[in-house]
């Protein structure tokens, strides 16, 4: 019985390639975010303060409708109050002592008492009415005016979206699939580099004997060692992985050299 195959494990040069070329289809996704710019933020921005806007308008209309409310319960109840005053005065004229009148005159007082409160409380509710309409207006407005920003700012960016989702669709695809291929380890350390780089480089090459991330100079002797691909280097003033400059055509040169040799 022929014994199970294991796995070869990767070289340090296949797991730089592999983390190259993971890097390059990475910001090619980049790429295709960037060319939305702002606009998913300023989307979100736009719905922000319109939900902000809404919530306020309807919170200045309950309180409109409940200041409305008041001002009709008052007019109902002065209405009570005249109905009692006219009630007392007819009781006047059907006395029998001074104590009863006097009494009744009483009631009619307190009752015109309430109706100049109920005027005093009306006034001021209509006042507070007129307050709340013009700042109703105003937000009323910039409600339309920041609906119709967000309306064009998110037909703009569907646009850009309809545009590119497929090349980014395609690019994640290989992203993922490119992921499998390296050790978790690493991808971690990737993904931490990614995320830590404003510009989402976490594989670099050397040009002109800097690192490509930060541009810092590279010292000879570990520039020779980044060339041989034979241990994982990371730049020290950065921390982004190295890799010898078009690492990967290089590498793919020297398996085509190496298949024309053997078949000579």
């Amino acid at each position: 019985m022929a014994a199970t195959a294991t796995k070869k494990e990767a070289t340090v040069a296949e797991k730089l390639d592999a983390l190259f070329n993971l890097q390059k289809i990475d910001s090619e996704i980049d790429r295709i975010r960037t060319i939305r710019g702002e606009l998913p933020l300023e989307v979100q921005d736009l719905e922000d303060e319109v939900s902000g806007l809404t919530t306020r308008i309807g919170k200045i209309n309950d309180e409109i409708n409940e200041l409305e409310t008041e001002i009709n319960d008052r007019k109902m109840a002065t209405k009570d109050s005249e109905t009692a005053i006219a009630k007392y005065k007819e009781q006047q004229n059907n006395v029998r002592n001074n104590r009863e009148f006097e009494s009744l005159s009483k009631e009619v007082e307190f009752q015109e008492l309430e109706i100049k409160l109920h005027e005093k409380k009306s006034k001021e509710a209509k006042f507070k009415i007129e307050n709340k309409q013009e700042v109703l207006n105003e937000a009323t407005e910039k409600l339309t005016s920041k609906q119709a920003d967000l309306d064009h700012k998110k037909a703009e960016l569907d646009a850009i979206i309809r545009e590119t989702q497929k090349e980014e669709e395609q690019f994640q695809r290989e992203s993922d699939a490119a992921k499998k291929n390296i050790e978790g380890r690493l991808i971690n350390a990737y993904e931490r580099l990614r995320n830590n780089a404003k510009n989402g480089l976490a594989v670099v090459q050397v040009m002109r004997g800097s690192c490509g991330g930060c541009f810092n100079k590279i010292p000879p002797q570990r520039q020779l060692d980044i060339v041989t691909k034979k241990k994982i280097i990371v730049c020290e003033h950065c921390g982004r992985i190295l890799v010898p400059f078009d690492g990967i055509e290089e590498g793919k040169e020297v398996k085509s050299s190496r298949k024309k040799a053997a078949s000579k």
